[in-house]
């Protein structure tokens, strides 16, 4: 559940200040500013997991405070909500979406440590820019691919203002494996890492084309590595991603390809019932995104994307596709707070065996839906 083009505002936010947001306070060095957004969003599918209401609101605040004349303190707190509850459902209707706290030098740059975006997504929020879809090979709780618990982030902008447009950042994450019970290892296995670390780079041309690259790799739990088919069960979570985009003259296009070793989870991890599901980790997948947008100076932006992850070697040591549609639609600003949208997903997935055990959905989505920006 998400507005996609909100979470690129919001990501951007915390990643470079808080303009666009209220102000809550700001008294001396000190100043709070809160943002948000209420979502009314329904799904219509023949697949009934995927039917159904997926309104949500989703709200944060940004601190910042400071020490002196180049040093400023920062924190950023945002939570998601959801507005409907199921019993099917196995998370809690709210959860933490961002938490982190940290400090800027001036031209030295920042560092921060908590839950955040994992490098990843510095190139993945280029194509999280859909009105309800695409973006979906950025994870959460998956390694450095997109929300991460326990990183610190360096970020330096303008390579100490010295080349403009030339950003770069660096993380570690800490291990979050967890002692559990044999039952509720299998499911939780899905969200779990060892150490990791991680590299972004980005440079943004005068023209308006940016290009970017990022690399991670990750120790993997026990847990994680008896769910991977290799020759060698104790390789690393690895994944490089490249990236293009291009933002000018109300012009939009951006393009991702990436590919992760042991880290891309598939199938369902409820439990392995009469040896009927399949369910683990990709050894390796290859992933590709494009998107194109054009905003029209009255508030309406079509978009049309793209989006595929292919399995190298499946269980049966085949190449098998787990995602791949094309996403049609558009949104239409009716002022600076209120947004409405519709996004068809069309799937291009094929029916087969490893298909239904892995439990992943065939079927065609539409998703419509109104936002009240705060």
């Amino acid at each position: 559940m998400k507005l996609q083009s909100l979470s690129v505002l919001v990501s951007a936010m915390v990643m470079v200040g808080s303009t666009g947001a209220a102000e809550v306070y700001h008294t001396d060095s000190n100043r709070l500013d809160l943002y948000g957004e209420l979502n009314g969003i329904r799904y219509i599918s023949a697949d009934e997991d995927k039917n159904g209401d997926g309104s949500f609101v989703c709200y944060g605040l940004r601190g910042e405070t400071q020490f002196g004349e180049n040093l400023i303190g920062f924190g950023t707190f945002e939570q998601e909500v959801k507005l409907t509850s199921s019993p099917k459902e196995e998370r809690s209707n709210h959860f933490s979406r961002l938490g982190f706290v940290g400090f800027k030098l001036g031209d030295l740059g920042s560092i921060d440590y908590g839950r955040n975006f994992g490098v990843l997504y510095d190139i993945g929020r280029w194509t999280y820019i859909m009105p309800e879809f695409g973006g979906d090979t950025s994870i959460n709780d998956n390694f450095l691919s997109s929300q991460a618990n326990g990183v610190f982030t360096y970020r330096n902008s303008d390579f100490f203002g010295m080349l403009d447009g030339f950003n770069f950042a660096l993380q570690y994450q800490g291990n979050s494996d967890s002692k559990v019970d044999k039952d509720k290892i299998r499911q939780l296995s899905r969200k779990a890492n060892g150490d990791g670390y991680g590299l972004a780079l980005t440079y943004n041309l005068n023209n308006g084309l940016s290009i970017s690259s990022a690399y991670t790799s990750s120790n993997r739990t026990l847990a994680q590595r008896t769910l991977t088919i290799s020759s060698d069960p104790n390789q690393k979570a690895e994944a490089y991603s490249f990236g293009l985009k291009y933002d000018a003259y109300n012009l939009y296009l951006a393009a991702l390809y990436s590919e992760t070793k042991h880290m891309t989870p598939y199938g369902d991890f409820s439990g392995n019932k009469n040896g009927e599901q399949i369910y683990g980790f990709a050894e390796k997948l290859k992933n590709l995104e494009v998107v194109a947008q054009y905003q029209f100076d009255f508030g309406f932006r079509p978009s049309v994307g793209y989006l595929q992850s292919q399995i190298s070697d499946n269980n049966e040591g085949k190449t098998q596709n787990i995602k791949k549609y094309i996403a049609v639609g558009a949104s239409y600003n009716l002022n600076k707070n209120i947004l409405s949208f519709v996004n068809y997903r069309v799937n291009l997935l094929a029916k087969g065996d490893f298909i239904h055990k892995a439990k992943i959905s065939t079927d065609n989505i539409i998703a419509l839906g109104m936002t009240y920006i705060f």
